[in-house]
């Protein structure tokens, strides 16, 4: 579940922003605090979901062959430059010159090379190694040239080499970095304070010598938006890196030492449903509460109004995006109709389980447990601690609802593993998924992507709710 937000963007155009009278030209040196409100389970995003590991390292301490610019597009990062061949099979990468890690050991192709090959075994603990097992061959015919069989076309080739499941760490001490993360990125770890901030600090040895503007920057770790809102006008931090509260940015918008910026994201958030959880196995169950859920009003009252409704797993910022927001439209007595079709016409009870550590999740858990009520489905409130969240609901499956974001970009591929936490086995999205991998043009492209987001909204596999805006403020 991880941010398409990538800090070092935010962090490089900060220092125009508040550098003085505004200048056009950024200024170098200064110390900026950023504020996240989930503090991170490690600092390592080759070992964990969590999108609070790439909102703190991704393209500050760590970076990947290929990294993504603010419209989404794939820009150079330790690669120069890449090439495909004619029936795409073929990835050929350029890798930069002259580029050492934090510790001093040099970034070549076979540091390359035995990244991927090790982000493809399980066992190393990658979350997704699937974005790495289609990889058939990897040839180094000479220390900077990267070449990359695959065993079968994969459209999102690209887009997975920009994930932080694709960062390059070094050979030497990478058992460490889930704490003491080395990497190649334009800042070095130097501290971390559990349970408050992560320090880092300039590379002097950075392969760009134009960057970075900063001499040190700290992500400091605040979970309770009123407490993030006291810090920014106090002058403790600098920057909320986006607001927890929404209600908070309307607030500061009118506030003239404020800027907000609002803007959208990659991210869907979901009332995540366990498919094999009596009984949400009953398909007529998932289409009757995907009928009892008014999205504008959760939109409305859990974000004040930022969100755009969605009917699928798919970003409306992301290309091949298809609206079915129009297939289970808000109609309570069609979800009771359901019910009863499926054996339910008294309704049930059933819990929902909220990370404590996200305000929207539980704000939307407590409007959404409203809605089905009044259809007949009584929910349960529970609020579980964020480890405890990914112990027990994401690793071990042990729920029948929660609410979370996910904000990982193209993500769509987690409906093709049935063993993921809300356990969907569905053979024709797999298959949908697969074509939609192997599409020869963009047209083949959205016609497939498009299939496979038709197929779990028609399954409502989740509560699909609303695509989550982006709202970072900070002094002006």
């Amino acid at each position: 579940m991880k941010n398409a937000f990538r800090s070092l963007v935010l962090i490089l155009s900060l220092v125009v922003m508040v550098s003085p009278a505004f200048s056009q030209t950024p200024v170098k040196g200064g110390i900026l605090t950023v504020c996240q409100p989930a503090e991170p389970p490690g600092l390592d995003p080759t070992a964990n979901t969590s999108a609070a590991i790439d909102r703190v390292v991704y393209a500050n301490i760590y970076e990947g062959l290929v990294k993504v610019d603010s419209t989404g597009g794939f820009l150079p990062g330790l690669a120069n430059g890449w090439s495909v061949s004619t029936y795409g099979l073929v990835y050929t990468f350029n890798l930069r010159k002259g580029v050492v890690f934090h510790n001093g050991e040099a970034f070549d192709a076979s540091v390359a090379k035995w990244n991927l090959e090790r982000a493809a075994m399980p066992e190393n603990g990658n979350p997704h190694p699937e974005y790495f097992n289609g990889i058939d061959t990897i040839e180094t015919p000479d220390s900077h040239t990267l070449v990359i069989r695959l065993k079968a076309v994969d459209a999102l080739f690209i887009a997975h080499m920009a994930e932080g499941d694709a960062v390059m760490l070094p050979m030497k001490g990478v058992e460490d970095v889930k704490s003491n993360p080395v990497g190649t990125g334009p800042f070095r770890f130097e501290k971390w304070v559990r349970g408050d901030r992560v320090e880092m600090v300039r590379f002097d040895g950075y392969w760009n010598p134009f960057l970075p503007y900063l001499d040190r920057v700290t992500f400091r770790f605040i979970s309770d938006p009123a407490a993030q809102i006291a810090a920014l006008k106090a002058g403790d931090i600098d920057v909320i890196g986006y607001i927890a509260a929404p209600e908070s940015a309307m607030m500061l918008e009118k506030d003239k030492r404020f800027k907000v910026y609002s803007g959208t994201t990659t991210g869907e958030v979901i009332m995540s449903t366990n498919n094999k959880a009596a009984p949400f196995d009953n398909r007529l169950v998932r289409q009757a509460m995907a009928h009892a859920i008014d999205r504008q009003a959760v939109i409305e009252l859990v974000m004040f109004g930022y969100g755009t409704p969605i009917g699928s797993h798919w970003s409306p910022s992301t290309p091949y995006y298809k609206d079915l927001t129009g297939r289970f439209p808000y109609d309570p007595d069609k979800a009771k109709v359901l019910l009863k079709k499926a054996g339910y016409p008294d309704g049930f009870k059933a819990t929902i389980k909220l990370p404590a550590i996200y305000s929207y999740s539980r704000r939307a858990g407590e409007v959404i447990a409203d809605m089905l009520g009044k259809v007949g489905i009584d929910l349960t409130i529970e609020i579980v601690e964020w480890g405890q969240w990914i112990d027990r609901i994401f690793k071990k499956k042990e729920f029948q609802l929660t609410m979370i974001g996910h904000v990982e970009a193209w993500d769509i591929g987690i409906y093709a593993r049935p063993n993921y936490y809300f356990q969907y086995d569905s053979q024709a999205f797999r298959d949908a998924y697969a074509r939609a991998l192997e599409a020869p043009d963009e047209a083949e492209k959205a016609k497939w992507f498009g299939r496979c987001q038709r197929i779990i909204a028609e399954d409502a596999v989740n509560g699909f709710l609303f695509s989550a805006p982006s709202l970072p403020v900070m002094i002006r």
